[in-house]
């Protein structure tokens, strides 16, 4: 199986996956040069999986580089194009996104037709090719959907013109050159990370646990876990029902704010500040005239796209992992990572009981004491959280709370954007 980008978010759980399940594994990355940054990259894949039957084998090709690719796939027999430009902000000219994008995915196409050995093709699209225009939130789009090109950025764009490329490749393709294509379409993808290079999907999880933004865009996202991502791939590969399909990869749909509650939950105990007040849109659009990741996400501010995720649970048999587990393993990972500095207070995956587990044996220590002073005294022992343990559990709540929640709390709110938080809230 050849993966292109090997180095990439995905692509680094999908050859993990594929050689857990015994594929013999070849990867693609644009150099493999001597620097130290690419010994590095290729000791780390060379470690995704230690008891694999197979060593994954690494091979240099590049998307603007046609003549790359006939090496790339020679002699293999299924290949998932991950390879994709993805921007940090907006370019200048959307071209520089749009023309590797399409150009690339033809040339590895080309490429397969002419090794003769290559069955079927999956590539990753993304659910943005599926509607990324159509902002009627009561909508729940389908594989049947396209985004209106015109309307779309550069990174929406390059996707979307992407796949079409693809599609009209194979149809064009004579019967006796014909190969299988199948398409994934993820939504905005989460979890842990594997790789040690900066990412897109990282933005939100890490620019909440480091406060880089006050307060919590508007924003909602239609999510999936990597991992989600990662065995459709591998399930598209070979499942007979994939073969001509595009498949929507997604889980839920979640505020920011919701993913920021659970971030704090976890990670505030920890020495971590999240912010979980809603940032006024105003506030954004200041941000965004000196931060132009904030620029690009402006348009999808309090915008809700839906999709369905019939055919990755009926088609590929993937059931989501809970949403909760997606955000918080990938903080985690973020961190062990070194891509968020650790705090004093940091524990670790499961850190956070040891930490409980701790309070609670200082409490059962202060509780001793006090009966030991009541023996000596006689004095009735003062009631703290009262007789209910309903007043207990708020007293323990209480106490988590960060001294930056604290604050936020304490700020008074006008009347209207109180009631414009409840009705968040309920939603």
């Amino acid at each position: 199986v050849l993966v292109t980008g090997a180095s990439g978010y995905i692509a680094t759980h999908v050859i993990k996956q594929l050689q857990e399940a015994g594929y013999q594994v070849r990867g693609t990355v644009r150099s493999l040069s001597d620097s130290e940054e690419n010994k590095d990259k290729v000791k780390h894949l060379q470690e995704l999986c230690p008891d694999a039957a197979h060593k994954l084998e690494l091979v240099e090709a590049d998307l603007t580089k046609p003549e790359s690719w006939e090496a790339a796939v020679k002699g293999v027999t299924y290949v998932i194009h991950v390879a994709s430009p993805f921007p940090a902000s907006q370019p200048k000219d959307e071209n520089e996104v749009i023309q590797p994008a399409v150009e690339g995915t033809q040339s590895v196409l080309k490429a397969c037709v002419a090794t003769k050995t290559v069955k079927r093709v999956v590539l990753t699209s993304s659910c943005v090719a599926v509607n990324w225009s159509n902002t009627n939130s009561d909508k729940v789009h389908t594989e049947e959907d396209w985004s209106d090109v015109e309307s779309l950025d550069a990174y929406a764009k390059s996707k979307t013109l992407a796949e079409k490329a693809a599609w009209d490749y194979i149809k064009e393709l004579p019967d006796e050159d014909k190969i299988e294509l199948a398409v994934i379409n993820p939504a905005y993808v989460m979890g842990p990370v594997l790789h040690g290079s900066q990412c897109t999907s990282m933005e939100v999880a890490k620019r909440l646990l480091e406060r880089s933004l006050p307060a919590v865009p508007k924003l909602n996202f239609a999510i999936v876990d990597v991992r989600d991502v990662a065995a459709a791939h591998v399930k598209a590969m070979t499942s007979p029902e994939a073969a001509g399909n595009r498949h929507l990869i997604v889980n839920t749909n979640m505020w920011m704010k919701e993913m920021a509650q659970i971030l704090a939950k976890e990670f505030r105990p920890q020495g971590y500040s999240v912010p979980t007040v809603n940032c006024p849109y105003f506030a954004l659009w200041m941000s965004a005239l000196f931060d132009k990741s904030v620029k690009m996400i402006l348009p999808q501010v309090n915008k809700v796209h839906k999709f369905d995720n019939k055919r990755m649970k009926e088609v590929l048999g993937i059931e989501p992992h809970d949403a909760k587990e997606t955000i918080i393993d990938m903080a985690y990972s973020l961190i062990e990572n070194g891509f968020i500095k650790k705090t004093k207070k940091y524990r670790g995956p499961g850190g956070i009981e040891e930490t409980k587990a701790e309070e609670e044996k200082k409490e059962e220590k202060t509780e001793e004491k006090g009966e030991e002073k009541k023996e000596e005294g006689g004095e009735e022992k003062p009631k703290e959280n009262g007789d209910a343990p309903a007043d207990e559990k708020k007293e323990e709540e209480k106490k988590e709370e960060t001294k930056a929640d604290v604050e936020e709390n304490k700020e008074e709110k006008p009347e209207e954007e109180k009631k414009e938080e409840k009705k968040e809230g309920e939603n």
